[in-house]
């Protein structure tokens, strides 16, 4: 171990890795990510890495693992800002535009989570799978509540539609063909129209 491994207590080395690959990731993105780059910027031995991660892949998976936590984390919050007297549909919203919000913020955090490369669709890692399955879950209990009496077939297929329009927003973000003002609006237009006085 070099002086500069050395520099860091037991325990806070590979956090600090982490941390010196999620700033990487954001002039690099995930793809370009190296080893011995984030071993520079750590500050520490070109082979610190590989003590506690093994491999490339597995500092991926541990960045998307923790970039999900993040989101997990932002969703948890947006309802937790709500009032009880709002909606369910104004709750829908919030927790949709948290999940962009999230998109725009971090958008190099936001591409690892979704990379089928880091996170194969079907097998996910034992830490990711609960996250995963939480997300879901505030996604599901949302959007069951604007429609308490229908059945669960309706509720999974419009979850998964809230899914896909809520992500392909954030998609286009990212991607710079809209903006994060425009997404609040598109959002209500779609998940709570009655909030339009016109209607």
């Amino acid at each position: 171990m070099s002086r500069s491994d050395s520099a860091y207590h037991h325990g806070s080395l590979k956090p600090a890795l982490e941390d010196a690959a999620l700033d990487l990731m954001r002039t690099t993105g995930h793809t370009e990510l190296s080893l011995r780059e984030v071993a520079r910027v750590a500050g520490v031995s070109h082979n610190a890495p590989y003590h506690h991660f093994g491999d490339r892949t597995a500092l991926l998976k541990r960045l998307s693992e923790r970039s999900m936590a993040e989101l997990l984390d932002s969703l948890t919050r947006a309802q937790a800002d709500l009032a009880p007297t709002d909606s369910p549909r104004a709750h829908l919203v919030a927790v949709g535009a948290a999940y962009i919000e999230y998109a725009a913020r971090y958008p190099e955090r936001f591409r690892i989570i979704y990379d089928p490369a880091v996170c194969v669709p079907g097998s996910p890692s034992a830490e990711m799978a609960p996250l995963i399955a939480a997300v879901e879950d505030i996604l599901a209990r949302v959007t069951s509540a604007t429609i308490p009496t229908a059945s669960r077939e309706t509720v999974v297929a419009l979850t998964t539609g809230v899914w896909g329009a809520v992500h392909g927003l954030a998609e286009l973000v990212v991607a710079g063909h809209i903006t994060l003002d425009e997404t609040r609006p598109a959002l209500a237009a779609l998940l709570d129209p009655s909030a339009d006085r016109g209607i």
